[in-house]
Order: structure tokens, then sequence, then C-alpha cells
């Protein structure tokens, strides 16, 4: 796959053959987020339950016509009472996937993580960011751009871990991870590159299975295969990458955002680590964007089953 229009379609395809996904969106009065499930819902992906003031909800879905006389809505003013009903209603498996709507994000991953009702794993938490742009012969993962901040060589196998599941979703069977730094050589003043020596021996030892991990690579490497022959790289993610791994928080962030607004990519983000994907969308995000990130986390779900 490399088009989003191919991941809306294969959700909608396999909302036919097993049933919808349905989707807890925590404090759900938000004109954005509110468009994006309508959206969804015209595409016949998945089923949403709104958690939130019930009146602010109504009154949004009225003046954007989105019916919502089919659809369950649960009336909680207080907003992290509102976030805990939502992961309690995924954890309980009344639903599959989490969305956050009008809610600051530390407050909805704080129910996400909450030893009684959350949906903690034995995985960080960590965002990845699907892209598709013209100049790639295919999707690409972009992570971490937004969750951690400078993780080490355990908790980057963590986020690779997080980022196979995702990556198989849409269609590569053995996943090619390149470990991006600033020079494609180990060099002991650049703990980056130290972390991406680390994270090739573990997957070569077996403790990163499913997936193929190289580098150091410099971002050029990763995605051009011409680069990649003129520097002599010949490894198997060389210009064939699925995902790419950042070194840390502000490497990500600065490539997602060049990539979404010098590149125009189409693109579409969700947490991953927990039980169940987490669809944590920004108000900058495109009404388009915001749609992809649903319909992502619609083919994490089903894929994951």
């Amino acid at each position: 796959m490399k088009k989003f229009e191919e991941i809306i379609e294969y959700a909608r395809e396999r909302a036919g053959a097993e049933g919808p996904k349905k989707i807890a969106v925590a404090v759900a009065q938000d004109e954005d987020v509110l468009k994006a499930v309508k959206e969804a819902v015209n595409e016949n992906i998945c089923v949403p339950v709104l958690v939130g003031d019930r009146e602010k909800i109504t009154d949004i879905c009225g003046e954007i016509q989105f019916d919502i006389s089919d659809i369950e809505i649960i009336d909680e003013k207080d907003g992290t009472e509102a976030c805990k009903k939502a992961v309690s209603l995924v954890s309980s498996k009344k639903a599959d996937i989490v969305m956050k709507g009008l809610i600051d994000t530390s407050i909805i991953l704080k129910a996400v993580l909450d030893k009684g009702i959350g949906l903690r794993t034995g995985n960080v938490l960590s965002h990845a960011a699907v892209f598709s742009v013209d100049t790639y012969h295919k999707f690409f993962i972009v992570t971490d751009a937004a969750m951690s901040i400078a993780p080490d060589a355990d908790e980057k196998r963590q986020i690779i871990e997080n980022s196979v599941v995702l990556s198989r979703a849409l269609g590569a069977e053995i996943p090619k991870v390149a470990v991006i730094c600033a020079k494609e050589k180990v060099n002991p003043k650049m703990q980056a590159t130290l972390d991406a020596q680390e994270l090739v021996q573990m997957q070569q030892d077996g403790r990163i299975s499913g997936c193929i991990v190289e580098g150091p690579y410099a971002l050029d490497n990763a995605i051009s295969r011409e680069a990649a022959k003129i520097k002599g790289i010949e490894g198997e993610a060389a210009g064939d990458a699925d995902i790419l791994l950042m070194p840390n928080i502000e490497a990500g962030n600065v490539l997602y955002k060049a990539l979404t607004y010098l590149a125009n990519a189409d693109n579409a983000g969700i947490i991953l680590g927990a039980k169940a994907p987490i669809v944590l969308t920004s108000r900058a995000d495109s009404d388009k964007a915001k749609l992809n990130s649903i319909a992502l986390a619609v083919l994490v779900s089903a894929f994951s089953i």
C-alpha cells in the first residue's frame, strides 16, 4: 500500500466482513474531532461512542450536520472522568480504539496508564507517524516525533517493537528499520550511533525479532538507493526503509513537520505500545490527517486480533 485511500478501503472491507471497530472518543465536544469522526462514519470504517458533555456534543454535531441519532453518547462533563470512561470502554472490550478529544494529552495518557482501568503493556508508549510522499515508493513510518524525548537503546528497542506491528499492518511482512543518525559510521562522541550499533546487535542476537535493523544510517541512505550506492552501503534497508527510527524527539518532530508543511505529504499518526491504538490528533492537523489517523487505528486494531 502507498496511498491512504487504500487504508480506508481496507478498513471498510474489514468492517464489512467482521463488523466495524468501535472508537471511544474522550471529551468529544470538539468540532475538529467530531468532523473527523463524521467522515470516518461516512466512510463506514468505525462506530463511535462519544464520551463528554452531551449538550455541547449535540450542539456541535448540529452545526456540522453530523447525524448522531444512532450514535451512543455517554454524558460526562468532567474531562478527567470522561477520559477514564473512554479508556474503560476499551479495557472492558466494549470498544477497540481510544481517541483524544478536547482534553490535554497528559490527562488521557494518565487514564491509559492507570493500573486499574488502563491499557498498560510491557512497552513504552510511542508515537508513529505514517507518511505517503510522491518521491518514495511506499508508506514509511517516522518514530518517535511526539512522545519519547530522549530514548535510550532499550527504549528504542521497544519503539521498534511498537512500530513493527504497524508496519506489518501496512503490508511489510519483515519491516526494514533504519536507525537514523547524522552519519553512517559509529562515533563514540555521538550517542545515537552507539545506540544504532547496539540495536543492530540486539536484532542479530534475537532480542529484536520480526524485522531487519540496520544503522547507523544518515537519512539519505535510508530513503535513497542512489545515495546509498554512492556511499557504498548495501544493507537491505538502504533506500528501502519501512521505519525511520529517529535519534530523539527533536529530530523526529522536525522531520515530521518538514514533511507535512514543506512536502505537503499525506500523513497519519497514532500512539502505540498500549493494548489498543490511541488516536491523538492536533488542532493543527488537517481534516484529512485526522481521518487518516482514525483509519490507521482501525487497521492496526483489525491486524492485532
